[in-house]
């Protein structure tokens, strides 16, 4: 028979517990129920079908007035800080742990010396230890807002960074800043502007006690196909047969660190240019007929298939000294296949990976 112990030490079996069950239960029915909560609220449980009532009973008005005190603050419960025995799951390392799409203004420099306030996204993460039961997320928050009010260079992110790996306790940190980036553009013969919108990301990475900072953009262009245009070409020459080439919006993904050189900094415009060198085919903004002629002609004089495309960027980033490891990820998002043609080119160890996100190439796809 199971037995138990009153705190006496004498021992009470379960058919005496049971008596005493009855006992309570018959007397929580009929006792008033502050009487039931000044013996103990938990008795109420014990009772059939009853409800659970709260006592003594909860107002139901918000208090717009209280303000808690420091010793009301130090009772609230923090289980997110918790120890370790409240762990669920394995007690394993997790590299990264934090928010995404914090958003909030930022101001940025450019290249020629003028600053823009742009709605800019952040994913802020740490390190969290085997033996932690996690982080205050808030923590990261406000200590990035601590900085945004500063115009915002890698600089000033890394002021953030410190503060928020020295509030909770971290060994690895990181920080990006995602942002879509206006630049004005000139039509190719019109003489007309406009702006160009690029997605932008900085990313600043401690690991291991290095610091990497990264710079992320998508460039949006056009590409005919160079099989197209010839087979195009052949059907006019042999038998007087109009034909057009396909071409297609297309993106290429570029992903570059950022090495100090005493040749200066590395701007968005910067590496903006270099897409254009490598792919000059960029999408234009404002556009007459004789700008949709020069963009005909422009993509008749640079068909590329996405191949060509990883390769012609490869050959602008390795030229410039700013730029360390990178990687190119292309997607032709094809008007003749049903299907997207894609590549990827990578140098250096920084980028190297065995497995691709499944969703990869799906982030590619710009909507106009």
């Amino acid at each position: 028979m199971n037995q138990m112990k009153r705190k006496g030490g004498d021992a009470v079996d379960t058919a005496q517990a049971q008596d005493a069950l009855e006992v309570l239960r018959n007397w929580a029915a009929s006792a008033d129920p502050v009487e039931v909560a000044a013996l103990d609220p938990a008795i109420a449980r014990l009772l059939p079908s009853a409800e659970l009532p709260n006592y003594p009973e909860l107002s139901r008005t918000y208090p717009s007035d209280f303000a808690p005190d420091a010793d009301y603050k130090a009772s609230m419960p923090d289980l997110q800080n918790g120890p370790a025995s409240l762990i669920q799951g394995a007690k394993r390392h997790i590299q990264h742990v934090g928010i995404s799409n914090f958003r909030l203004p930022i101001r940025y420099h450019t290249r020629d010396g003028s600053d823009v306030t742009l709605e800019t996204s952040v994913t802020g993460s740490v390190s969290l230890e085997a033996g932690k039961k996690g982080i205050n997320m808030s923590r990261i928050m406000r200590s990035f807002y601590g900085h945004a009010e500063k115009t915002f260079s890698f600089d000033v992110i890394e002021a953030a960074l410190d503060d928020y790996k020295t509030d909770l306790e971290s060994l690895d940190a990181r920080i990006e800043m995602r942002f879509s980036y206006p630049a004005r553009v000139e039509s190719l013969r019109s003489g007309l502007s406009g702006y160009q919108y690029y997605d932008i990301a900085l990313e600043l990475v401690e690991h291991r006690g290095k610091r990497r900072k990264f710079l992320h953009l998508d460039y949006v262009y056009s590409s005919t196909c160079p099989c197209s245009l010839e087979l195009s070409e052949h059907a006019r020459q042999m038998r007087g047969q109009l034909a057009t080439p396909h071409s297609q919006r297309s993106v290429a993904r570029i992903s570059v660190e950022k090495i100090h050189q005493p040749s200066g900094t590395l701007w968005f415009e910067d590496l903006i240019d270099l897409c254009r060198v490598a792919v000059p085919t960029e999408t234009q903004v404002m556009v007459k007929r004789e700008d949709e002629q020069a963009f005909a002609e422009l993509n008749a004089a640079n068909p590329i298939f996405v191949e060509d495309a990883a390769r012609l960027f490869c050959e602008q980033l390795q030229q410039d000294d700013r730029i360390g490891d990178f990687r190119i990820v292309a997607s032709h998002q094809e008007s003749l296949h049903s299907h997207d043609a894609v590549s990827i080119l990578i140098e250096g160890d920084t980028f190297e990976a065995e497995s691709l996100d499944p969703k990869l190439f799906s982030t590619l796809f710009h909507v106009g």
